[in-house]
């Protein structure tokens, strides 16, 4: 999934398809906006793009986009306003404060810098970080006695 920031400041973001990741359309875009806001791309009071411009820039069915805006709207994510568009209402749960996550992420930079200094790839960051997740999604701090 991914989400680009487009270059001009009229809107936010600018959404993207994956035809291969077997996730339904609407629902990509729903997890595009729910990453854009944990990335702070959009903010509370943003809007979304329009429906039309959507539709125009994916080839989709309106249909789909308004699906995945209702999807939003109920997760109290965005509100829909008659004739202006759809707004940014609230943020998704796991959103933390800027301060933290620019902390968080420059850890996080530090650590990927000495994993490619001990001779890991990409890959091999990858395989750590999703390793390390598992364990601690199940409670297992996977330290080796």
């Amino acid at each position: 999934m991914e989400v680009d920031k487009p270059e001009q400041e009229s809107c936010p973001i600018e959404f993207r398809l994956d035809p291969a990741s077997g996730v339904p359309t609407y629902l990509q875009l729903v997890q595009q906006v729910e990453q854009a806001l944990r990335l702070a791309w959009l903010k509370e009071g943003d809007q979304l793009p329009r429906v039309r411009e959507v539709v125009a820039g994916l080839a989709i069915n309106p249909n789909t986009v308004l699906k995945a805006y209702r999807e939003l709207e109920h997760r109290g994510i965005a509100v829909g306003r008659r004739g202006q568009g759809t707004f940014v209402r609230g943020l998704p749960a796991g959103v933390v404060p800027l301060r933290e996550r620019a902390a968080l992420r420059s850890g996080l930079l530090d650590w990927m810098r000495t994993a490619r200094g001990a001779g890991l790839d990409e890959e091999g960051m990858a395989a750590v970080f999703e390793d390390a997740l598992r364990d601690l999604r199940s409670g297992d701090d996977g330290v080796v006695a």
